[in-house]
């Protein structure tokens, strides 16, 4: 049984521009645009690293991480979750669960949810069976519907080791 559960929630958007990549979940997709972001704009890597410093109650990735920081110009959002994975270790917690949503118009993430669901499973130490992924459209409202940004949401449970 564990005990001091704790839950934590992550956000992220950005802009998609034409000729930048698309980067999700460690995964580049084809697409015609890209995450506008100083580093690569990962925006499952970005959801995932807040949801856990959040269940943590420690700084947030624009703290540890900030955009202003030419350190993390282009960086791989991998480094974040790492980062995260490290505190959460350190504090002596692992991952219970983990439940993301990916708000994109397109291209479609089912093709690409299995090898999304691998890399983070291998990040945080955890079977892919803790981790769930949807994809869903905005229904061509706003900038997430007309294909002009990408947004995440995660939750986190966090068990105490």
């Amino acid at each position: 049984m564990t005990t001091n559960p704790r839950i934590g929630h992550g956000f992220d958007l950005h802009r998609l521009e034409p000729d930048l990549p698309l980067i999700i979940g460690g995964v580049r997709l084809e697409h015609d645009r890209g995450c506008a972001a100083h580093s690569d704009g990962d925006v499952v890597y970005h959801a995932v690293t807040d949801a856990i410093l959040g269940a943590l109650g420690q700084d947030d990735i624009g703290q540890l991480f900030p955009d202003n920081d030419p350190k993390w110009k282009g960086a791989d959002s991998r480094v974040f979750v790492e980062e995260a994975v490290r505190r959460m270790r350190d504090a002596g917690y692992a991952i219970g669960n983990l439940d993301i949503t990916v708000i994109l118009e397109r291209p479609k993430l089912s093709p690409h949810k299995a090898r999304i669901k691998q890399n983070l499973a291998g990040l945080l130490g955890c079977d892919p069976s803790q981790i769930n992924i949807k994809g869903k459209t905005h229904e061509r409202v706003d900038a997430l519907g007309e294909n002009r940004a990408i947004a995440c949401y995660v939750v986190v449970l966090l068990n105490q080791k």
